[in-house]
């Protein structure tokens, strides 16, 4: 994989197709792989005539992982996502994050709107704001000797998820402890790009995607039927929920 280089860490990334660039950020445990090519994500933008920019956020995936939690705040992570696109020679593009990644979205359309184009927050609601209760619990998880004792259904999954990925759990754990930041209603209310708020129906995480999209300038529902947290990545419906609304606020060029 191709990298680039940002506050000291090689970080991965990988483009795919050709027109208007969309940037995908990933969520916790994942990678650019796992969370957007494996479940069509890729496929789904390019065949719409986007390019497609896949990153593997720090601790993640190909890229450098860090043990040090002061590395991982969600305006740091954030950065690296700006430092991609001046890589790339990109000077807007949309923006598709998921949970983790949905967070580090949204820190970014705050700092640089100037860069997003349209934004699709996917598994991340009203909880940008109010923040992630079982964050402690995935810690725990992820440093537990196994999986014998863990009994909280949280963090069982994301050591599952984090094992079957191959994870640096350790870096994993770093990056929970500060990733989570929280982001200040009155940062919301300031994001002044189009954002749809894509959420699953049964996702008990990222908080309900109304309240979101209520308080951003230009906040937009979207409610993923019959899916939670880690169903919803790849849903069809919420891919087809994102184009429809990237068709309105960054259309690709074969159709503008």
């Amino acid at each position: 994989m191709p990298s680039f280089t940002t506050s000291g860490l090689e970080l991965a990334y990988e483009t795919h197709g050709l027109g208007e660039p969309i940037l995908l950020i990933h969520g916790f445990a994942s990678s650019g792989k796992v969370n957007w090519i494996d479940t069509g994500w890729v496929e789904t933008l390019t065949g719409a005539g986007y390019m497609a920019i896949t990153l593997d956020n720090r601790g993640h995936g190909q890229s450098a992982k860090p043990h040090d939690p002061e590395l991982y705040y969600p305006t740091q992570m954030a950065g690296d996502a700006l430092v991609l696109l001046d890589h790339l020679g990109i000077e807007r593009a949309g923006v598709i994050g998921y949970s983790m990644g949905a967070r580090i979205a949204a820190f970014l359309a705050y700092d640089h709107p100037e860069r997003v184009a349209a934004m699709v927050l996917g598994g991340m609601g009203v909880n940008l704001i109010n923040g992630l209760t079982d964050g402690n619990d995935i810690i725990a998880g992820l440093r537990a000797p196994g999986l014998a004792d863990l009994t909280h259904p949280t963090a069982r999954q994301f050591r599952i998820f984090a094992d079957h990925t191959g994870s640096d759990r350790e870096a994993l754990a770093a990056c929970m402890e500060t990733s989570r930041q929280p982001m200040a209603r009155a940062d919301v209310r300031r994001i002044a790009v189009p954002v749809l708020v894509a959420v699953g129906e049964a996702d008990e995480m990222a908080g309900r995607p109304e309240p979101l999209a209520e308080i951003l300038p230009e906040g937009e529902a979207y409610l993923i039927p019959k899916r939670d947290h880690m169903r919803a990545t790849g849903d069809k419906l919420f891919k087809a929920a994102a184009l429809e609304f990237l068709s309105r606020t960054f259309p690709p060029r074969s159709i503008s």
